[in-house]
């Protein structure tokens, strides 16, 4: 006599319940993996934003030269509200503080938009002038920013650099 089986076993059943588990928990994987690559690529894209901002403020005020070196201020530069606001209507400022103010607040950006490193000796947000060694030769912007991934030891950094000839100085 010939038995006809009908359904699945519970054996089968249990193979296929596992196979599909461990599918299952490759993808988990790989979502986890693309958020953390999307963090990681978003705050690339805010760290040259950045990068640019600064570039095109230094490009607007060609005239303050090493105003724009972070190293010329003691701390911190300080703003001084040249740059009208919502609450302010700014004020008129010379050449090298209207670069401190351009450094304050963009400083400020670099803070709002990435995390901070985690060693405090490493700055976020530095921008390196050197003077040209001759005249009729370039001077040289060094923009560095840097930040720190959760769950990485190192931080990230982005660096740029601006080639820029010196204007000849307001009369």
């Amino acid at each position: 006599m010939q038995l006809r089986e009908r359904g699945v076993t519970m054996v089968e059943s249990l193979v296929a319940l596992v196979v599909l588990s461990i599918g299952l928990l490759g993808i988990a994987g790989l979502f986890v993996e693309s958020l953390r690559s999307s963090r990681t690529a978003l705050l690339r894209t805010h760290a040259v934003n950045l990068a640019g901002d600064i570039a095109d403020r230094i490009l607007a005020n060609g005239n303050a030269r090493d105003a724009y070196d972070t190293a010329t201020y003691a701390g911190a530069p300080a703003v001084r509200r040249c740059a009208p606001t919502a609450a302010d209507a700014g004020i008129n400022c010379s050449v090298a503080e209207l670069a401190e103010d351009d450094l304050a607040r963009w400083q400020q950006a670099v803070s709002d938009a990435l995390p901070a490193p985690a060693d405090p000796a490493i700055a976020a947000a530095v921008v390196d002038h050197t003077q040209a060694a001759n005249p009729g030769r370039p001077d040289r912007y060094r923009i560095t920013i840097a930040w720190q991934e959760p769950g990485i030891d190192e931080p990230y950094t982005y660096s740029t650099e601006l080639v820029m000839m010196p204007r000849p100085p307001i009369s």
